[in-house]
């Protein structure tokens, strides 16, 4: 896939969320770097040929949050990102083949717990486990199943309990939701005629009432953010909150 470029709003999703689907390679640059202009379209042209990898850029100009993430000194600097950890980095404008052989060092072949987590099934997630207790992957997708189940509710605890040893993430953070939400959660979609009477009734509760409260975020989190809905209720939300 094509480059894309990141700023300091974006590299939590873009980034650090990203590089535990994928293994993410950043360029830090700037448009007053000659160097870089001369390692950027190699970095595209070998990572677009590099199954499992994806690039980003960063003008470390124009979003110093984000180079300051890396303590960068000079630039083209160039990190791997895998699991929100750094992997691998090189400085300077390396020629292509050097470049080719980095890229290609990347992604190992995967682990025993990695080919079982891309199974898919419970089975075999719980079996990633037992290889792997802090397999993000694992953990994350087993959540999800567990989740899903809206008639047991010890399944659903069992969801949360697994989500408490992940770090907070927009996947984490539905999955959740619809481990609270339980029955609700499978009656209560984005399309029913009954959510917003759902909000409504809950938004009368929310400044005295914990247990409502979460239950409105929780509605709101299956919503999504791209529904217009959700800006909308938290927009109450605060007014009746504050």
């Amino acid at each position: 896939m094509p480059a894309i470029d990141v700023t300091d709003a974006t590299f939590e999703s873009a980034v650090l969320e990203r590089s535990t689907q994928a293994t993410v390679v950043v360029d830090l640059w700037a448009s007053w770097c000659g160097p870089c202009r001369t390692l950027g379209p190699i970095l595209d042209r070998v990572v677009e040929q590099s199954p499992g990898v994806e690039l980003v850029k960063i003008d470390v100009d124009a979003n110093p949050r984000s180079a300051a993430t890396f303590q960068v000194q000079s630039i083209p600097a160039v990190y791997a990102i895998r699991d929100r950890k750094v992997v691998d980095s090189f400085v300077g404008a390396l020629p292509e083949p050097a470049v080719r052989q980095w890229v290609g060092g990347l992604n190992p072949p995967p682990s025993e717990a990695e080919k079982l987590v891309a199974e898919g099934d419970e089975a075999s997630l719980r079996q990633a486990l037992q290889l792997e207790p802090a397999n993000e992957k694992a953990l994350l997708a087993l959540a999800a199943v567990l989740a899903a189940d809206t008639t047991d509710e010890h399944r659903r605890e069992e969801a949360l309990g697994l989500l408490a040893k992940v770090p907070d993430s927009a996947e984490s953070r539905h999955i959740a939701a619809m481990a609270r939400l339980g029955q609700e959660a499978g009656q209560t979609s984005p399309g029913s005629d009954d959510v917003e009477g759902k909000l409504d009734a809950l938004l009368e509760r929310v400044r005295d009432d914990d247990t409502a409260r979460q239950e409105f975020l929780d509605l709101l989190e299956i919503l999504g953010p791209d529904d217009p809905r959700t800006a909308k209720y938290r927009k109450a939300l605060t007014g009746r909150l504050f």
